[in-house]
């Protein structure tokens, strides 16, 4: 495991935040780290990085333990905070020019790196300064910075919360790439945005980890024995409702039917019977939303 956190603590005041947290992020894996706002997230991290002290319990990368204040396992890591912030007169070659040299790569290295990372965000061809950034342009000098020094585990704090859809589908393309390179992990309350790119899952619901696992292992374990039906028409909705009343109409010409109360090679005759055209009928997979309404009980 490239991050192994036992048994975390953290109090804030009369405020506990994180109550026992333990969480294990597989090497090469795009680990989506999820819960509400609040939820404790952004302070697991800044715990992982060394920057908060934790009450109790142990963290290691890469195998070496973390130290709050000066911790040698950050060499390992690469850091996106949710509002990165540049020297605003700088371009973004200036700027990763500047980050190789603060870290005394050597002249020819530190080109060649600038190079293949402002390739890979799409910001290679960019010459305006980053005052005139978009958010999502930051988003991907900043995924570009913290890449520089070749991490073995890159953290992402909410990256693509505050983008727009082309903005978020950008960032979500380039954390997908690099899973070859590093692991990824990224928090966020943005489902959706996990279900596209990740392939291991946490949620973190009242200071703990309620699920956790691969995203695939984790929907085999909760699905149902639902279907979704989709006729042409209404009336083909209304004969099929009729005919298996226990069906429930679920809006448009959709309904939905569970396996236990009607019969899918029934259902499928009927429609062949009646020649009631239909637009899909598949089965109803389980959704990260409705897993973890499910398991938190909200």
């Amino acid at each position: 495991m490239i991050l192994h956190i036992d048994g975390l603590y953290k109090s804030f005041g009369d405020k506990e935040v994180l109550k026992g947290l333990c969480m294990d992020v597989p090497e090469k894996s795009v680990f989506g780290f999820i819960g509400k706002n609040g939820a404790g997230k952004t302070t697991t991290m800044k715990t992982v990085l060394g920057l908060i002290r934790p009450d109790k319990g142990e963290i290691r990368v890469n195998g070496e333990k973390v130290t709050y204040g000066n911790t040698a396992t950050n060499r390992y890591i690469g850091y996106l905070p949710d509002v990165p912030e540049f020297y605003p007169f700088m371009t973004a070659r200036e700027y990763l020019t500047f980050c190789g040299e603060v870290t005394g790569m050597e002249k020819k290295a530190m080109e060649s790196r600038t190079d293949e990372l402002l390739e890979l965000v799409g910001l290679k061809d960019e010459k305006h300064r980053i005052k005139g950034f978009s958010r999502g342009m930051k988003q991907r000098l900043g995924i570009a910075q913290a890449l520089f020094g070749r991490p073995k585990l890159l953290i992402c704090d909410e990256p693509t919360s505050a983008l727009d859809p082309v903005g978020r589908r950008e960032v979500l393309d380039i954390l997908s790439a690099v899973r070859e390179q590093t692991t990824v992990v990224f928090s966020t309350h943005i489902l959706s945005d996990v279900e596209k790119i990740c392939t291991d899952v946490a949620f973190i619901e009242n200071g703990v980890i309620s699920i956790s696992g691969k995203l695939s292992d984790i929907k085999k374990r909760y699905r149902n024995d639902k279907y979704i039906l989709e006729t042409e028409t209404p009336e083909g909705i209304c004969a099929v409702l009729k005919a298996f009343p226990s069906a429930k109409e679920s809006g448009g010409n959709m309904l939905t039917f569970s396996e236990k109360d009607e019969s899918v090679k029934e259902i499928m005759l009927f429609l062949v019977e009646n020649d009631i055209s239909i637009v899909k009928l598949e089965k109803a997979e389980p959704t990260l939303e409705t897993l973890f309404l499910e398991v938190t009980g909200k």
